[in-house]
């Protein structure tokens, strides 16, 4: 089922989240399996995931955190996800080491991707069903790393692949990404859209138009858009 809820402006957006990140992992009594976006308006919610309101509420060793996309960077790069994600929550709240299942950015495209489908394979011991997959979406529409026109778009049996972007050119950015089966296969997907630059293709999407972002419609899950007015206009 779609849902489109629409906030004054990203605060409140993010603070929206933050509840329903909460109390999902809550409601889970038990293990909670997340994929994470990259981006600014994730950094803002898992800033706030970390603050003293919300941090004593989340069971952290319940928590398996995993990534939606990562760029073939290391770890420590300026452009990791994962970096990003390691300044705004995991360096500030108890999670355990075991339950960050990180892309390898640092191993080559391919390898990374085959090495991040097992681990999905040995966690979840076949297909994987994420608890809650959180997205964002570009100007042009893409999600994750699956771009219009990218070769990434007609993968059915892969869970993980390479995938490379230029943006802007040069140079080639390589990256690896979720497909759309596994978000697909999610229990619940919520999209944190904001700013202006998004309006026209947020705007498409509603219209039925073919945009990556648009393709994730999980059938046997919830699907909640959260964006700002900026973005809905």
């Amino acid at each position: 089922m779609l849902r489109i809820s629409v906030f004054p402006d990203p605060y409140l957006l993010v603070e929206h989240a933050a509840q329903l990140f909460a109390q999902q992992a809550v409601a889970a009594r038990g293990r909670f399996s997340v994929a994470l976006s990259g981006g600014s308006t994730p950094r803002a919610l898992y800033e706030r995931l970390a603050s003293a309101e919300f941090s004593g509420r989340i069971p952290w060793r319940d928590i398996h955190l995993f990534w939606g996309d990562e760029r073939c960077v290391p770890p420590d790069h300026a452009d990791s996800n994962y970096r990003m994600t390691a300044e705004s929550l995991l360096r500030r709240v108890p999670l355990p080491a075991e339950n960050i299942h990180r892309i390898q950015g640092e191993l080559a495209p391919h390898e990374a991707a085959a090495h991040y489908e097992a681990g999905l394979r040995a966690f979840f011991g076949g297909a994987p069903v994420f608890d809650l997959v959180l997205l964002g979406m570009g100007d042009d529409g893409h999600t994750a790393s699956l771009f219009p026109d990218s070769p990434a778009l007609a993968e059915s049996a892969r869970w993980a692949v390479a995938v490379e972007h230029t943006s802007p050119p040069p140079p080639l950015v390589s990256r690896v990404t979720l497909t759309f089966g596994v978000f697909n296969a999610a229990r619940r997907v919520v999209f944190l859209v904001t700013g202006a630059g998004k309006a026209q293709k947020l705007a498409e999407i509603r219209r039925g138009a073919d945009l990556p972002a648009g393709r994730i419609r999980p059938p046997n899950g919830d699907l909640l858009w959260l964006v700002d007015e900026a973005a809905a206009a």
